[in-house]
């Protein structure tokens, strides 16, 4: 998509995302993973309401990485616009994935231009709800992401929602699509859809969009089934 001029504030790059209020992410299903069944690189497509790509995501981690830690793993991923321009990049660090355990939980930073913050997603502990906070990038609160009880994907959407910061308002949503029973049972690749209000910052909006990767890693990206 044609980009607009830069208002004042927005990073290059991001000048699309100002004239928008939904994303949709999905995830390249990668045969390779699918028939051998080892961990690759995530590489995702990032649309418009209409199908029209807007920036295409790719993970940057080691062979060793992706197998030794799965899910869990470290990684930096890579996003560029339709011009090859690389518009923001996302780093998340290697941490404990145990709930029981409050300390070292789940971040990730997002970058843009690249080498930039501009915000920060933080997992919040709680015993059994997925949570997490929307930082900006002097890591001052913005928003909140809370999602269910129960992450169970049978033939249903799993949604996670964005709230003010007390929890009063809902502002958008972060929401995992049900892909079917051969995309659900035989590979990890999935679809997201994510709303936001269209006054929202950009670069919380961008945020946002670094919260649903996150996401993905943590509820949904497991090993294929090969019975």
């Amino acid at each position: 998509m044609p980009a607009p001029g830069r208002p004042a504030g927005c990073p290059p790059g991001l000048e699309y995302l100002t004239q928008i209020d939904q994303l949709l992410v999905h995830q390249r299903v990668n045969m390779a993973e699918v028939v051998i069944g080892w961990e690759m690189n995530n590489v995702y497509i990032v649309k418009n309401s209409l199908g029209q790509q807007v920036f295409v995501a790719a993970e940057d981690s080691d062979i060793l990485t992706l197998q030794a830690c799965g899910p869990a793993r470290p990684f930096t991923m890579h996003l560029h616009d339709n011009m090859g321009q690389e518009v923001l990049t996302l780093t998340r660090p290697l941490r404990c994935t145990l709930c029981c355990f409050p300390c070292c939980l789940q971040e990730l930073e997002v970058q843009s231009p690249p080498g930039n913050p501009v915000g920060y997603v933080e997992q919040v502990w709680h015993p059994f709800l997925p949570k997490f906070t929307i930082l900006d990038e002097m890591r001052k609160p913005q928003l909140k992401i809370k999602g269910q009880c129960c992450d169970c994907r049978c033939m249903s959407d799993v949604v996670f929602e964005v709230t003010s910061l007390d929890e009063s308002a809902v502002v958008g949503q972060i929401s995992k699509q049900w892909g079917g029973f051969l995309q659900e049972g035989f590979t990890d690749a999935d679809n997201f859809g994510i709303s936001f209000p269209m006054d929202l910052d950009v670069k919380i909006k961008a945020v946002m969009l670094g919260a649903c990767f996150l996401i993905d890693f943590m509820f949904f990206e497991t090993t294929p089934r090969h019975d």
